[in-house]
């Protein structure tokens, strides 16, 4: 008596109906996979002898990553850093005494997830700038809606936006990010003289923030200075808790990276 042995059943490609219909779906749902594409695919999966999901993983995962390099590009061009280098490019052997576990900690995002603040403090030259650029840099990868803008320019929007009117929708333009970084706050004392409402413009930003989403301060004047620097005293302390209220705290010293390497390059430390 023979015995008849069984066979794997081989994987057909589906019928010609089926096929377009598929490419059809595809086309809808806006997934940009081609006719070559899915033909190549279903042949891989027929002489490997892949599984329905590993078949749906392959024809999906290389659009899928695509997409998201186009989005995180499109975070990273909004984000309008004046200059996005990645944290690995920044020289740590020359000041050792930044924080280097600290700062490289920030760039896992977890106080973004966390909606918590960031507070760098120190003089210039140090390398605030640079750093909190590649920390939002990073916050980008992980496809994260970041902002950068200097404290004069934010100050400067809010007060064309509270002469024509339109403060409060700035403001909830300001609220949406997941992390907004204001660079240089403190870094010119006539920003202060300029506008009259200085104080209260900046604690409006501050306030639609607080414990909704995470704000990443860079100021080169401590804390105890904030008071004499908005000339108001109660509306000082109001923003200050609403800053530091569970944040994380990063006071750089050392040496200044702009002084080594000469007036006659970028100040991009």
């Amino acid at each position: 008596m023979k015995r008849h042995s069984k066979k794997n059943p081989k994987t057909n490609p589906p019928t010609p109906n089926l096929r377009d219909q598929i490419l059809a779906d595809f086309t809808t749902l806006r997934v940009p996979v081609t006719a070559d594409q899915l033909d190549e695919t279903l042949k891989q999966a027929q002489d490997a002898g892949w599984s329905h999901l590993e078949f749906l993983h392959r024809l999906l995962a290389d659009q899928a990553g695509l997409r998201r390099q186009r989005r995180i590009e499109r975070l990273i061009k909004d984000a309008r850093f004046r200059e996005a280098l990645p944290l690995s490019t920044f020289d740590w052997n020359f000041n050792p005494e930044i924080p280097r576990l600290k700062i490289e900690a920030l760039a896992q995002g977890d106080f973004i997830r966390r909606k918590q603040n960031v507070v760098f403090v120190g003089q210039s030259g140090l390398g605030k700038s640079r750093l909190i650029q590649s920390i939002g840099l990073a916050a980008c990868m992980l496809e994260q809606h970041v902002r950068y803008i200097t404290s004069g320019e934010l100050l400067e929007d809010l007060t064309a936006a509270l002469a024509d009117q339109t403060i409060h929708d700035r403001v909830r333009f300001y609220a949406k990010f997941s992390l907004l970084i204001i660079d240089e706050f403190g870094f010119d004392r006539t920003e202060r003289a300029v506008c009259s409402e200085a104080a209260s413009l900046w604690y409006k930003i501050i306030d639609a923030r607080s414990q909704r989403c995470s704000t990443a301060l860079v100021t080169n004047i401590d804390f105890e200075s904030w008071a004499a620097y908005l000339g108001d005293a109660p509306l000082a302390m109001a923003m200050l808790d609403r800053v530091v209220d569970g944040a994380t705290i990063v006071k750089l010293k050392g040496k200044s990276y702009r002084v080594h390497r000469g007036s006659d390059e970028p100040t991009d430390q």
